[in-house]
This record gives C-alpha cells, sequence and structure tokens, in this order.
C-alpha cells in the first residue's frame, strides 16, 4: 500500500474541534510563559528599593534569567526533534511552574537571580515547541492567524501581570504575584492527555496506527482503515546534524537574516518587559500609572497580532513586518516627548504592536519556513539566537539609566532595533521558504513542498 502524505491531510484539513482544544492548550501555557517573564520588569521598582539594588545589578539579573531561556530555547528545541515536542512542552512547563514561585520566596538577590535563571529554561524552551506543535496541526489556509492567535497568550499574560501587580503590590507586597505562576501545576494532567505528539515523531517512530487516530481527528474527511501508512515528506536519513540542515537549499542568509530580526525583535521585548515602568516613572509617571502602560503595552501586541496576523494570511508576511518594524521605532522615538496621556497610551499599544507582536508574527513566519523534520531546531536555534539581544537589552538599558541620559534619548537608542529588523527581514528570501502554497487532498503530490 502506497504511503499517503500526511501533511497534505493535514494542510486540506478544516478547523474543528481538535484544533479549538489544541489552540486553548497552547494559549494557557503561552499565557504563563508571558506573564512570569513579564512579572520582573513589573516589580523591579519595589526590588530596587527593598534589596537596595542599583541599575545596572538590576539589569543584569534580568540578563541573567534571559541566558536561561536562550539556552532552553537552543536545547529543547534540539531535543524536541528526538523525544517528540509534547514530552519537551511538558517539561518545561513544570520548570517554569515550579521555579518562578520558588523565585517569590527567594530571600536574597542571589537566590532569586538562580531560581529565575532555571525558569528560564522551561519559559525559553516552551515556546519553540508549542509554535512548531501549532504549525504542524494547523490548516494550511489559516496557519499564520492560528500561531499567531496562539502567542496573543503572552500578551495576555503580561496584561495579566500588570494587573495582578497594580492589585497586589500595595496591599500584599511582590512575593504572592510569583506564587500566582505555580497554577499550570494543577493543570498537567489534564494537558498531558488532551496535547497530542507531533505525527512527524510518531512516523520517526513506526507509530502508524497512532498517526492514523489523529489524522481523523485533524481532518474528518480522512477515514482511518487500521492499515494505513504515513509519509512527511522526504525521508530524512542524512548523517548531517539538523542544524546544518538550517543551511541547506539556499537557506543560509534567510536563516541568518531570521536570527538578527529575531535578535533586534528581543531587545525591545526585554528591555520593555525589564524596564518600561521604571523608564515611564523616569519620564514623570507613577508606579501605578506605569504598571498601567505594561497592560497598554500587551493589548497593543494582542490587537496588532490579531489584525496583522490575518493580514500575513493574505498579503504575506514581509510586506507587514518591515513596515511594523519601522513603525515601532518611530513610535519608540515619540514616547520620551512627555504626551499627554491618550497618545501616550496610543504610541505605547503601536510599540506593544510592533515588538511582542511583532515576534509572534515573526514566529508563524518562521514555523512555516522551515521543513518539518528540523522546524523545531529551526525555531530554538533562531529563538536561542533572537533572546541573545533579550540578555544584552536589560543590562544596556541599566548602564543607559546611570548615564542620566534624558528619557527620550533612551527610547531613541532602542528603536534602533527596530530599523535593523526592518532591514535583516528584507532580505529573507520566500521562495526558498514552506511559503510557497502547498495542495490539498487530492491535487498532484509532485508539486508540492516537501515536509
Amino acid at each position: 500500500m502506497k504511503a499517503m502524505n500526511a501533511t497534505q491531510i493535514v494542510d486540506g484539513s478544516r478547523f474543528n474541534a481538535f484544533h479549538i482544544a489544541l489552540i486553548i492548550w497552547g494559549f494557557i501555557i503561552i499565557m504563563f510563559d508571558g506573564y512570569d517573564i513579564v512579572i520582573y520588569g513589573s516589580v523591579v521598582p519595589v526590588l530596587m528599593k527593598e534589596w537596595s539594588l542599583s541599575s545596572v545589578t538590576t539589569g543584569a539579573i534580568g540578563s541573567y534569567a534571559t541566558l536561561g531561556t536562550a539556552v532552553g530555547a537552543l536545547a529543547f528545541g534540539y531535543l524536541a526533534d528526538k523525544i517528540g515536542r509534547k514530552k519537551v512542552i511538558i517539561i518545561c512547563t513544570v520548570l517554569f511552574s515550579v521555579f518562578v514561585p520558588l523565585a517569590g520566596m527567594a530571600t536574597s538577590p542571589v537566590l532569586f537571580a538562580i531560581c529565575r535563571v532555571i525558569a528560564g529554561l522551561g519559559l525559553g524552551g516552551v515556546m519553540p515547541n508549542v509554535i512548531a506543535l501549532t504549525t504542524e496541526y494547523a490548516p494550511k489556509v489559516s496557519r499564520a492567524a492560528i500561531v499567531s492567535f496562539v502567542f496573543c497568550g503572552y500578551s495576555i499574560g503580561g496584561i495579566l501581570a500588570g494587573l495582578v501587580s497594580r492589585v497586589m503590590i500595595p496591599e500584599m507586597g511582590w512575593r504572592p504575584i510569583f506564587w500566582f505562576a505555580a497554577i499550570p501545576l494543577l493543570l498537567l494532567p489534564f494537558m498531558m492527555k488532551s496535547l497530542p505528539e507531533s505525527y512527524g515523531q510518531l512516523l520517526r517512530r513506526g507509530e502508524h496506527g497512532k498517526v492514523s487516530q489523529i489524522l481523523g481527528k485533524v481532518n474528518p474527511e480522512f477515514k482511518p482503515t487500521g492499515q494505513d501508512t504515513f509519509e512527511v515528506g522526504q525521508p530524512s536519513k542524512e548523517e548531517k546534524s539538523s542544524i546544518s540542515k538550517l543551511f541547506e537549499n539556499n537557506r543560509g542568509l534567510s536563516t541568518v537574516m531570521f536570527w538578527l530580526a529575531c535578535f533586534s525583535c528581543f531587545i525591545l521585548i526585554s528591555a520593555l518587559n525589564t524596564w518600561l515602568p521604571k523608564l515611564m516613572m523616569e519620564t514623570g509617571y507613577d508606579l501605578r500609572s506605569s504598571l498601567t502602560f505594561v497592560m497598554v503595552l500587551n493589548a497593543g501586541a494582542i490587537i496588532g497580532t490579531i489584525i496583522f496576523g490575518r493580514l500575513t494570511d493574505k498579503k504575506g508576511f514581509k510586506i507587514i513586518l518591515i513596515p511594523l518594524y519601522v513603525s515601532g521605532a518611530l513610535a519608540l522615538c515619540a514616547i520620551g516627548l512627555q504626551a499627554p496621556i491618550m497618545i501616550a497610551y496610543l504610541l505605547i499599544a503601536v510599540i506593544g504592536a510592533a515588538s511582542i507582536g511583532l515576534q509572534n508574527l515573526l514566529n508563524a513566519y518562521v514555523s512555516q519556513f522551515y521543513p518539518a523534520d528540523i522546524r523545531s531546531t529551526g525555531l530554538g536555534v533562531y529563538t536561542a539566537f533572537g533572546r541573545m539581544g533579550g540578555i544584552v537589552a536589560p543590562m544596556l538599558v541599566g548602564i543607559l539609566l546611570t548615564m542620566q541620559l534624558t528619557p527620550q534619548m533612551n527610547f531613541v537608542i532602542l528603536s534602533i532595533a527596530g530599523l535593523i529588523g526592518a532591514i535583516a527581514i528584507s532580505f529573507v528570501k520566500d521562495q526558498r521558504s514552506e511559503i510557497k502554497r502547498q495542495p490539498i487532498i487530492g491535487e498532484d503530490a509532485e508539486s508540492s513542498v516537501n515536509l
């Protein structure tokens, strides 16, 4: 019996209950990922006062934690291609759900930083694997929009972090904000039961029966017979490492440009996650108002992700991402001018769309660029390189604050990252990616791009 192309079956599927469940779990996981990352910036002003931390030390703690996310993205992205994405997602969720609450119990900056670094391993590792799993099972026609929507969970988590901090800090202090992050541990049994394993991983283990059952749920038009066999494009038996494959088939330049674009984006995201409340207080706002800007930033990210995520399905990624990078750079230049509060909210919302929201879209772009057998590795390496920007940013802003520059100049310096990202995306070669249209079931398989 001729093996069927599993990728074509998924591509031709229509949105159904299977996809809804996948989106819900992905959304929840990424929501707590975002919450756990953003809460540090929300408590920075309080920690600096309580522990008498300098700006440089505070930035260093943020950088150490981001280093953990970079290592986690690289290590768990590679591991997922070996043991499966579902297992790695569960492992990562346990890591950050345990060590973020432990950070809330720390009695010194050193213990706090250690817990944040270990939690960062899980926070960094879970993101590329949720992207890869969602991409693998999403219908082709709405893949970018679905992936982008799942990563709105990050911004919902950021809004939740700002809201919880605004309510709890004046009444209960900063520690309970971190304990709230243990909630995913209660959901683990349901998560383990509901999340599907990667069909590519199952096929590499020869578990065609399980793949047949899963594909029957993904695409009800496919009727499992119990004797079905599948393939995922061309079997990969080369001795080359997965990382080396990222540079094959003229993907090299685009791969490097994605890394640079992600690096630029994470400079903006990490700088804002760590320092936005403090930077807005430097501009003249009080702590409560500054925490409101955290919520507006993430609300802008959600709106931008939903609107521009749908547009990328229709217009393509580059035509959306390049202007978005530039608009973020312009808004950053303007935010330090002490504009009226409503204009400041609008500018922060634009910055949110052009940083966190843009990263969501960029994730969807990269997730469709690489073949399925190296997708987790591609996303993991890309995210790990990008997070190097996240490592640099907290320390960079901490140093800028010690230089007594004007608030506007601090934001202008950060805006350079947006311009670099726009230039990098302009060099990506779409013709070498998986973003080309793939045929649905019944069309000529030879014209498809092999996954």
